[in-house]
């Protein structure tokens, strides 16, 4: 097109050339020929530039040379881009039916957590409407206080369960999922059904936990009292042993269930009572001591003499499952140590033994109801599982959590960690009242 084009300008000059040779000045010939070239190629550009600006209502028009083939070209990219066009509003149809779809509610925020886009679902389960709330911050209508702390924290591994305003009956989970710059996905999931279940479920046990010990307490009457009676065969002595041995079981198995059913029933933190760990401690430890079947050494290591606001039936249970634990699954010879700290980002209470240990991928699950290790061995050492249970609960109305750290075969550290605004400083206290 190029060559065309450039002898189509060498034969204009030459013709420009001759004329000149032949009539008149050669300059004034080459002056007019150039000029008629320029004023050929304007005309071109001018109905370019005219199709360009009315392409959808004009034929592209009919140049050769260089021109055609700029159009050409031009042609050729409006196609692929009305082709690629189309196959994005395709996908972005596909995709809004697709999440119209979905039996979760999807809601996409902007880094400053803006609404930018939500499906039907997470506008029939939140109340949003399209497109009033659309540009709005979703802490601004959903203005749950444990939405607000969830939304502006930093761990959003699992979802947060609130009830909406709109529908007070709903129970919602909330998971938060980060992506690109900035920007996140809020999940919203429909979990009534499973919360009503395990409304239930605990209803249930405390239910029953409440009408078995009744029974169970006249049980282990009788038994206390066939155990002492001395016109009783000595063959019966073992098996009355055991099962006073079983029905103590049974007790403490209830007791747990009691204690769990009502920390989970509880709504709320739990109070502000000062309490005087240090001395609390104390007293365990002496307990502990004066213990059976306990190891060579149980420690108690205090740090500070602070305190805690909370309540100390709820923490007094916590540790001691903590050191029980401990306890009981470390060998005679071995350690048990009881530590009691605080630093600038909280109080800390630890329990390190020198047992047996916990396998990696068990520790995920220690705290949930019922959970064994090793189900044998816990039933030989009279665990019931609820221990460790009761202690994430207690610890959870307190604002704190707990950290497992274990080496199976060497032992295990199990530490209780306090935020700083739960410390109590009985110094301060007196100070103050003096």
């Amino acid at each position: 097109m190029w060559t065309f084009a450039l002898a189509r300008l060498a034969g204009i000059l030459l013709a420009g050339l001759v004329g000149g040779l032949l009539v008149g000045p050669i300059w004034v010939w080459l002056l007019a020929a150039m000029c008629l070239y320029l004023a050929w190629q304007l005309v071109n550009l001018y109905r370019l530039d005219r199709w360009l600006r009315l392409r959808s209502q004009i034929d592209p028009p009919n140049l050769g040379g260089v021109w055609g083939d700029v159009i050409g070209q031009v042609t050729r990219l409006h196609r692929r881009k009305q082709y690629h066009k189309q196959r994005l509003v395709q996908l972005y149809r596909e995709l809004r039916r697709s999440t119209a779809a979905l039996p979760d509610g999807v809601i996409i925020l902007s880094s400053q957590h803006e609404i930018v886009w939500f499906n039907r679902q997470a506008a029939r389960l939140l109340g949003l409407k399209r497109p009033i709330d659309v540009g709005l911050r979703v802490d601004n209508l959903i203005r749950a206080p444990e939405f607000v702390r969830y939304l502006h924290g930093d761990d959003f591994a699992l979802p947060l369960v609130i009830r909406p305003p709109v529908h007070a009956e709903l129970f919602l989970a909330l998971q938060l999922v980060p992506y690109g710059a900035g920007q996140s996905l809020l999940l919203v999931r429909d979990v009534t059904r499973q919360m009503r279940l395990e409304a239930t479920r605990k209803d249930f046990v405390a239910n029953a936990s409440h009408e078995l010990r009744t029974p169970l307490t006249v049980i282990s009457g009788y038994l206390d009292v066939l155990a002492d009676d001395p016109a009783i065969d000595e063959v019966w002595a073992g098996p009355i042993r055991d099962m006073r041995a079983q029905a103590q079981r049974m007790n403490t198995i209830i007791a747990d269930l009691l204690e769990l059913s009502r920390l989970e029933s509880t709504d709320g933190e739990a109070p502000r009572e000062p309490i005087d760990v240090p001395r609390m401690l104390e007293r365990m430890h002496r307990d502990a001591l004066a213990g059976e079947n306990r190891p060579r050494q149980v420690t108690l290591e205090m740090d500070t003499e602070c305190g805690l606001y909370g309540s100390a039936q709820e923490l007094e249970s916590a540790f001691t499952n903590l050191l029980v634990n401990g306890i009981k699954y470390t060998l005679s010879e071995g350690m048990v140590r009881m530590r009691w700290w605080a630093d600038e980002e909280g109080a800390y209470f630890s329990v390190v033994d020198s047992g047996i240990g916990i396998p990696a991928e068990h520790i995920p699950r220690l705290t949930e109801r019922f959970y064994r290790v090793d189900a044998g061995r816990s039933r030989d050492r009279g665990g019931s599982g609820l221990g460790l249970a009761i202690v994430k609960h207690a610890l959870q109305r307190h604002g704190a959590w707990l950290d497992v750290q274990s080496i199976e075969g060497k032992g295990s550290t199990f530490t209780c960690h306090f935020p700083p605004q739960r410390i109590w400083q009985p110094s301060l206290r007196a100070a103050a009242s003096a």
